[in-house]
């Protein structure tokens, strides 16, 4: 017991908490990517390895990018960060371009050049949150100067842009990602109580606003709360029926890798938004437990970083990142249990989907270079790798 309690105490802990959580969610994913898409990849395109060797580049190219960010210096991520707010407005832009922009799902929120497609707003939200962080610096810097400050007049601005811009695309999943994640920045810049609950009832008649004006959203909305009723089974709530049923059937330790019967054409997009039902219905309740065990961990690591930061800008980008990492696991796992409508939103490290992949080991790449630029812990990791040098 004292081991463990020496272990989690040490400065790296933190570092290779995150390393190991999201290598081993990324090595999950593709193996279940692989699983999940084999059925549609071979009616396809006639092979059934196409979908996950396409996410297999991914992985590779987003774990190059996670080094680069990674390695990158404080002194370059401030620049960036300063006109992060006018490359997310560009990038949600694009696909409202007539001949760029493509439709999935009704939402209007991706960019198409031949047969690469692009979700700009999957990158918008790591460039939201590194603006919001640099704009925040002048908040702490009122805090020591007049001891009091609002930091909602300061990012609200850019907020509600990229807000306005992916609304615009109709892509209301995002858009709650989004809230969720300024929520968090803002609650731990210390904003006071009166003004959040004036954001949060804002909020919550513009959630409602946009639910009751369209018929798909309402819905999507009103068949989660019983998707096998004679009216929703056979269609709003056809997916979460199906997601429930996968889970069900998994018992303990699943029906085995690669037996799910649900994705054989019962539960749309199961290698994306509800992949964590096949992981459910094929590695049981053990398997669906161990995926959360590894964002808990995840996430509680990238918090103790924010906490650790020497510095306001790397404080709020690393708290930015980890509110991102559990909004989006929240309502993901929240819409395959059916306990939130279908919001369409990935499943972090783990659903199927280039941009996704892409972005959110950028932000990774950014908290570990947080922890390297850390003195106490770039000495711990060279007197590591100078001993296990040794070893060798």
């Amino acid at each position: 017991m004292q081991s463990n309690k020496a272990l989690f105490s040490r400065p790296t802990s933190a570092y290779y908490l995150i390393l190991g959580s999201t290598l081993i969610l990324s090595a999950l994913g593709l193996v279940m990517v692989l699983s999940a898409s084999s059925v549609k990849a071979l009616n396809e395109s006639g092979n059934s390895f196409a979908i996950v060797l396409r996410q297999a580049l991914f992985l590779t190219l987003s774990v190059v990018l996670a080094w680069l960010a990674m390695n990158l210096k404080e002194s370059l991520w401030l620049p960036q960060a300063k006109i992060a707010i006018f490359l997310a407005t560009i990038f949600l832009i694009l696909p409202q371009i007539p001949g760029l922009g493509k439709e999935v799902g009704g939402n209007r929120n991706w960019i198409a050049i031949g047969s690469f497609s692009l979700q700009p707003s999957e990158f918008a939200k790591l460039a939201l949150i590194l603006w919001c962080a640099y704009r925040l610096r002048i908040h702490d810097k009122r805090i020591l100067e007049r001891g009091v400050s609002n930091p909602l007049p300061l990012v609200a601005p850019g907020i509600a842009i990229v807000l306005a811009l992916v609304m615009l695309g109709d892509d209301l999943g995002t858009a709650a990602v989004i809230a969720g994640i300024v929520g968090g920045i803002l609650f731990i810049a210390g904003m006071q109580a009166r003004y959040f609950a004036t954001l949060l009832a804002f909020g919550i008649v513009t959630f409602a606003a946009f639910v009751l004006t369209s018929p798909n959203r309402l819905s999507r909305f009103s068949a989660f709360w019983d998707p096998f009723s004679e009216e929703n089974y056979k269609s709003a709530g056809w997916q979460q029926a199906h997601s429930i049923l996968g889970l069900a059937s998994g018992g303990p330790l699943g029906t085995g890798l690669g037996s799910s019967k649900q994705k054989w054409g019962n539960l749309p997009e199961a290698h994306t938004d509800f992949i964590f039902s096949v992981i459910g219905e094929e590695l049981g309740l053990l398997g669906t437990l161990t995926v959360l065990v590894l964002y808990a961990l995840l996430i509680l690591a990238i918090f103790r970083v924010a906490l650790r930061a020497k510095n306001s800008f790397d404080r709020y980008v690393t708290a930015g990142i980890g509110c991102w990492i559990a909004v989006q696991v929240i309502m993901n796992i929240g819409t395959v249990l059916s306990v939130m409508p279908v919001v369409g939103v990935t499943l972090p490290f783990i659903s199927y989907g280039g941009s996704s992949l892409l972005a959110t080991f950028i932000a990774i790449g950014f908290v570990l270079g947080v922890l390297r630029r850390d003195p106490e812990i770039a000495s711990e990791l060279k007197a590591r790798k100078v001993a296990r040098s040794a070893r060798g």
